[in-house]
């Protein structure tokens, strides 16, 4: 079982440099950077955590540039979106940038996407809240056929062009993993769908027994689909510093745990990375 970390990177968090070589240096596997392009005013969408927003939530900077930096101060470790809001960009500009960010970092990057849950935010973009998961959906298998095709064309609902070309390629074949964020069954079932992955959140209204009782439930999702579940392993997000969970994780196959690190600055976050490098050793 791996061990990465995610972080809101703002201009007042350590630098995704920063953040990176410390974890490489504490032998964890991956950095994933948050995104949110912006909070609206109206905020009529409910935090879906409870209670009044973060402030990082709005002061989040683009995951592709904060990972880019990661990747550039770092020699193995990992780089991942954690997550990209898929219904909130363009598919065709986004198909290059994530193939830019694997060659830059020679294959070494996570697509870690989700849905999202701020019907304010992805209005502003032109997403419609009720369809977003259909849009995603398209836009995911449009970028698929970008990644792996020398003159692409994806004809769907809200996703359409005719054949292009456009490179660069990604170095991974045929493309980085696709790891979908998000809570048991409908996440899941997008995991089943169009993933290479699935990274729910321990604790997001479920006990930890609650949580590992989906494990066997989304295995058996992936042999309904007639897919091997090893093609699409499970990470866990926002794991909490419970030896026992970790322990257990291991035991049922979660091939990642991912420690949120919020907006951490250096004194906040290398207590932190020093308390789970302990516990690394122990698992």
């Amino acid at each position: 079982m791996q061990f990465g970390a995610s972080m809101f990177f703002t201009d007042y968090s350590m630098t995704p440099s920063a953040l990176g070589q410390a974890l490489e240096e504490r032998g964890f596997e991956s950095v994933w950077a948050a995104e949110h392009s912006h909070i609206p005013l109206s905020r009529r969408t409910p935090f879906a955590g409870g209670g009044e927003l973060p402030k990082h939530y709005y002061d989040a900077m683009d995951p592709f540039v904060a990972l880019t930096a990661a990747a550039m101060a770092t020699k193995t470790l990992k780089v991942g979106t954690g997550v990209c809001l898929v219904n909130q960009r363009d598919p065709i500009q986004t198909a290059k940038l994530v193939a830019s960010i694997d060659q830059i970092s020679g294959g070494r990057f996570l697509f870690g996407i989700g849905n999202g849950w701020n019907q304010d935010e992805m209005e502003n973009h032109g997403t419609v809240f009720a369809t977003r998961h259909k849009l995603v959906r398209e836009r995911i298998e449009a970028m698929k056929a970008i990644w792996t095709r020398s003159k692409a064309e994806y004809h769907g609902e809200f996703v359409n062009f005719d054949p292009m070309m456009t490179w660069p390629k990604p170095v991974q074949k045929p493309h980085p993993p696709i790891i979908v964020g998000g809570a048991f069954p409908y996440a899941a079932r997008r995991a089943v769908r169009y993933g290479d992955g699935w990274i729910p959140t321990v604790g997001a209204g479920r006990s930890a027994d609650d949580f590992l009782a989906v494990v066997p439930k989304f295995r058996d999702m992936l042999k309904e689909a007639g897919r091997d579940p090893a093609s699409c392993p499970i990470s866990v997000s926002s794991a909490p510093a419970d030896l026992d969970l970790l322990k257990r994780c291991r035991d049922v196959g979660i091939v990642r745990v991912n420690v949120a690190l919020a907006a951490a600055n250096a004194a906040e976050a290398l207590p932190i990375l020093d308390k789970w490098s302990a516990l690394k050793a122990r698992i």
